[in-house]
């Protein structure tokens, strides 16, 4: 058997946040087995973790309920506070599919670093997104842009918060769109509101059995690296309100180098018997 655990990320309290299952010694399970443990918790991620090979302190596998994926930023955060819980830290790396990620951890906070370029994708036709999205194309904003730190997704900003809560996915549009623009995570959608430093956002990939998401702080990375255009800027990103799982990521970018910070709490442990 072996264990696992689960924590409700960018979150101070059970229940809120993004759900995360953490299986912090894989090495035994069989590798045609991780996808299916991903399925069966169902949560937008799962991490196994490893033996580091370049000398950070574990090596993390990503998966979410349909395929694996190198880098995402709740599993990121919420390993870092079990490492921490576990008494590594404050600071110490891990290493991940894009590479090796700088982290500091210490009471139930935590936050990574990532130097890695922002790639722009593509520039999705706006009233395919918006037909995903479910909103009339008048309450775009601005464009579409498909953009990756590690992981692509769509980013559109909409005209007020209402347009925001409104919002029901076509899953047609999204097939329509990952076979389109298959760079992204499925075409994976964020759509988010901003006021001066405040972004709320909401996070749609139902191509990846991940309807909504309550928090994604690789997308919330990626639109800092956006928003910033290589200058500074810091971020306060609100999610998971409209399907009454809270959440508060912080974000920063300083130049190349954008830092996601927030909370964890353990909620759940046990055994794998597979």
């Amino acid at each position: 058997m072996t264990d696992y655990l689960v924590y409700d990320v960018f979150t101070d309290r059970p229940f809120g946040g993004n759900p995360l299952a953490i299986v912090p010694n894989a090495t035994d399970l069989p590798e045609d087995k991780l996808q299916d443990i991903a399925r069966e918790f169902n949560y937008s991620e799962t991490v196994f973790l490893y033996p580091p090979d370049r000398g950070g302190v574990a090596k993390l596998r990503i998966f979410t309920p349909t395929m694996e994926v190198p880098f995402a930023g709740h599993p990121t955060i919420g390993t870092a506070v079990m490492l921490g819980e576990a008494g590594l830290g404050p600071e110490f790396v891990v290493e991940l599919g894009i590479g090796d990620l700088d982290i500091w951890s210490s009471g139930g906070r935590a936050s990574f670093t990532t130097t890695r370029a922002c790639d722009i994708l593509d520039h999705p036709e706006p009233a395919l997104v918006a037909r995903a999205l479910g909103t009339p194309e008048t309450t775009l904003a601005r464009p579409p842009v498909m953009a990756s730190l590690g992981l692509g997704f769509t980013f559109t900003e909409l005209t007020d918060r209402a347009a925001l809560s409104d919002l029901v996915p076509d899953v047609a549009a999204f097939r329509k769109g990952a076979a389109l623009y298959p760079q992204g995570l499925d075409f994976a959608q964020c759509a988010y509101v901003r006021q001066g430093a405040r972004i709320d956002i909401r996070v749609f990939a139902p191509l990846d059995n991940i309807p909504e998401d309550p928090a994604t702080g690789s997308a919330a990375a990626t639109l800092a690296a956006l928003l910033a255009e290589g200058g500074l800027l810091e971020l306060t990103v609100h999610q998971g309100h409209d399907m009454g799982r809270p959440s508060c990521i912080e974000v920063s970018a300083r130049g190349p180098a954008v830092t996601v910070t927030g909370n964890a709490v353990r909620v759940m442990e046990g055994k794998l018997v597979v």
